[in-house]
């Protein structure tokens, strides 16, 4: 048995856990950038807890909150100069995804001057500013994840800086601060969620020790489904779907993530469609693709569901996402060239070909 597993982020969870361990942050460094977006962590209390904090520890601060939906690279290059021009030797990032890839790649650039055509090569040195992360959605993962993805305009879709010096050194998981999320954004990021941990188990890279930890955030994920689509989550259900969705970060740390991402990433950067919506719209499908060649292993995935096939998984997670988008058949044509070229596409136990993801696009959005 061959196993690798490597998780050097030390997660803290439970209500008021910033305060709890403020502490923490005190071996960080002695002036932060705060990085964020405009408002959500003013109206979840997220930055208020983190102020406090690092306050206590007579930490020193400055906020950078131009982070976008989507971060682009110029985003990035942006918050770098912030960060060196505050003098921070330490990043907090507070918010969904966005923040927190964002976060890295402004970590990365602070100290080291990578022009903007190496960005994502992975010749990296060393020294990067470390990073605290509190998430207030669940969904990415993002907090435990060696990777930050990008809009990358140049190639139409988003792509990712990978490398094991991205792993932030602190995660604080608070369910208050989703209690504000809107329906949409909780099932949109608790879906995001559920692709990372059914795609780990697709993919070439995983082991027994990633499919259980899959297996845990899938049947988390599905024990919420009939709150999250009622829009009645409970407090501990939304811990349970912060924890679910940490775990699926752990996931895809080890196995990355298949065609479901590939394919995903043209429907948010051509249309707008929230990433997690862009997978759930997908997921199925792949699925059933899949289903034809390892059914066992579609089997053992959506019976930890309570689900008999992918079709019923398809059918489960068109429940939530509700009424669909409308496509024409030229712009799948577009996205199939662009998916089939992704490198995320070579590491599913299925490889599908062109033809085959112009038909996951057909089946999934067209009606």
């Amino acid at each position: 048995m061959n196993i690798q597993f490597f998780m050097p982020t030390k997660v803290m969870m439970g209500k008021d856990c910033i305060a709890a361990n403020a502490g923490e942050l005190a071996a960080l460094g002695k002036k932060a950038l705060i990085v964020t977006g405009r408002a959500s962590a003013k109206a979840n209390g997220s930055l208020a807890d983190v102020i406090a904090a690092l306050s206590a520890n007579g930490q020193e601060f400055e906020i950078y909150d131009k982070v976008m939906s989507n971060p682009t690279i110029d985003c990035v290059y942006d918050g770098a100069n912030a960060a060196r021009e505050a003098g921070a030797d330490f990043i907090v990032a507070i918010g969904g995804g966005s923040p927190m890839d964002a976060a890295k790649g402004i970590a990365l650039l602070a100290r080291q001057d990578i022009p903007r055509e190496e960005l994502f090569s992975g010749n990296y040195h060393k020294d990067v500013l470390p990073m605290a992360f509190v998430p207030t959605t669940a969904g990415t993962g993002s907090e435990v994840t060696p990777y930050s993805i990008l809009t990358n305009d140049k190639l139409q879709t988003k792509t990712s800086i990978a490398s094991p010096l991205l792993f932030p050194k602190l995660a604080f998981l608070d369910a208050k601060y989703t209690e504000g999320l809107s329906k949409a954004t909780a099932v949109n990021t608790a879906i995001d969620a559920l692709s990372h941990s059914v795609e780990g188990m697709l993919s070439i890279r995983a082991n027994k020790l990633s499919d259980c930890l899959a297996a845990e955030s899938i049947r988390g994920i599905f024990s919420c489904m009939d709150s999250l689509k009622a829009g009645t989550l409970s407090f501990e259900e939304r811990e349970v779907l912060l924890y679910s969705s940490m775990l699926g970060g752990v996931v895809i740390s080890h196995t990355g993530t298949t065609a479901v991402h590939s394919m995903g990433y043209s429907l948010t950067y051509f249309r707008g469609i929230d990433h997690g919506r862009a997978n759930g719209l997908l997921l199925g499908e792949f699925l059933k693709l899949v289903e034809k060649t390892f059914p066992e292993k579609v089997s053992e995935i959506v019976s930890l569901g309570g689900l008999p096939s992918a079709n019923e998984f398809k059918a489960k997670l068109f429940e939530l996402l509700g009424e669909m988008e409308s496509f024409e058949a030229d712009e799948l044509e577009k996205y199939s060239d662009i998916a089939v070229n992704a490198k995320n596409v070579k590491n599913g136990i299925v490889v599908p070909t062109k033809e085959e993801i112009l038909n996951i696009y057909k089946n999934s959005l067209m009606r």
